[in-house]
């Protein structure tokens, strides 16, 4: 006689067990779409005959649009079989149901995912949990406002080229400005009563050319003149580490100094080296990592810069300027800089305009 044999699957998975063999069996889009319509159930006993059919339209909008975007994360049809994220879909299920805001159901499917990528993070699930709550509740105007504020805070570009840079960010806030931001002080008593954000009458925001010339060093620190005597040694100590004298390019606030190009000192270990190789009988260029040695050698580099202010303080004038003449840089720094009053966003703010900034930019990083 053949002994039955036994096997204990993931949370995730569902065991079939037969006299000669064990098939572990996941989530499939199929058997999500079914857990998703067994969750669907426990809402019909809240509504009226008349308004079941209007969440049904809603709930199955919301179905046809989180499901592909949950597919196409990789293992996240999985979280279909935990018990903690069932009860927050019959949350955002209530809440599609309840709004009429077609673009909630965007924000609500960027918050699921989340909860897929962060779970395991219990302030962030706390987080999650209480911004699928509110969706439906809070106004276009301070969803836009509570989204531009964490993207000052959260988003900065990773280019050294200056004006690219520039560039970069007046897109990113072209597309989170996608309404007016809101003014006064009740888009902030609102977010407050929603625990999006905690209000405090002491201190206050930098201002945004303050902010970004400190978050952006690299922009606006001096360089090097060209030409001087610390040019030359800068080009010794490269040279040593075999590192071309263009690492330096011009300043493009000063084009009489030179700088390395990076955002922030932090980030020279982040510069690609270009390295020559023959692969089948052609020659190829290919990004390499620079050594430690190099990284310091870069580091001996940016000590060399002039360490006169009034050079930087030019140059954050002209970073400025140029941030003026980007239509919605200028937009947004009128709207930061009359916030006169300390802000802080909570982990429930946190999540929702993370949420919301992906769903108007797909290209920005998931949530720390």
């Amino acid at each position: 006689m053949m002994n039955k044999q036994s096997q204990k699957g993931g949370d995730s998975s569902t065991n079939i067990q037969t006299e000669q063999m064990i098939v572990q069996v996941g989530i499939d889009e199929k058997r999500a779409r079914e857990i998703y319509q067994e969750m669907n159930l426990q809402l019909k006993k809240d509504y009226t005959e008349e308004a079941l059919k209007i969440a049904n339209t809603r709930v199955l909008e919301f179905e046809n649009l989180l499901m592909p975007k949950m597919e196409s994360v990789e293992g996240a049809l999985e979280i279909f079989a935990d018990p903690s994220f069932q009860i927050l879909l019959v949350d955002a299920q209530k809440t599609v149901a309840s709004t009429e805001r077609t673009a909630d159901y965007e924000l609500l499917s960027e918050l699921l995912i989340h909860r897929f990528q962060r779970g395991e993070n219990r302030i962030v699930r706390a987080g999650i949990s209480r911004a699928v709550e509110i969706v439906d509740k809070i106004s276009d105007d301070a969803l836009i406002g509570l989204t531009a504020f964490h993207a000052v805070s959260s988003f900065l570009p990773s280019t050294g080229d200056i004006f690219q840079g520039i560039d970069r960010l007046d897109d990113l806030f072209g597309k989170i400005l996608y309404g007016s931001l809101p003014s006064g002080m009740d888009w902030l008593d609102h977010l407050d009563i929603l625990d999006a954000v905690r209000l405090s009458s002491f201190g206050g925001l930098k201002k945004i050319e303050q902010y970004y010339s400190e978050q952006l060093p690299g922009y606006v620190d001096a360089g090097i003149r060209k030409d001087s005597d610390d040019y030359n040694k800068a080009l010794e100590i490269l040279k040593a580490e075999a590192l071309s004298h263009t690492i330096m390019v011009e300043h493009a606030l000063n084009p009489n100094y030179v700088r390395i190009p990076v955002p922030d000192r932090q980030q020279i270990g982040s510069i690609s080296l270009i390295q020559q190789v023959i692969h089948e009988g052609s020659l190829i260029q290919l990004p390499v990592a620079p050594s430690e040695e190099q990284k310091d050698a870069m580091n001996s580099v940016y000590d060399l810069y002039d360490k006169d202010p009034s050079i930087k303080t030019e140059n954050i004038r002209l970073l400025i300027e140029n941030i003026d003449k980007r239509k919605n840089l200028n937009t947004l720094k009128e709207w930061w800089n009359s916030l006169n009053v300390g802000i802080q966003i909570t982990a429930v703010g946190k999540v929702l305009a993370h949420s919301n900034a992906q769903r108007c930019d797909k290209n920005l990083p998931p949530l720390n």
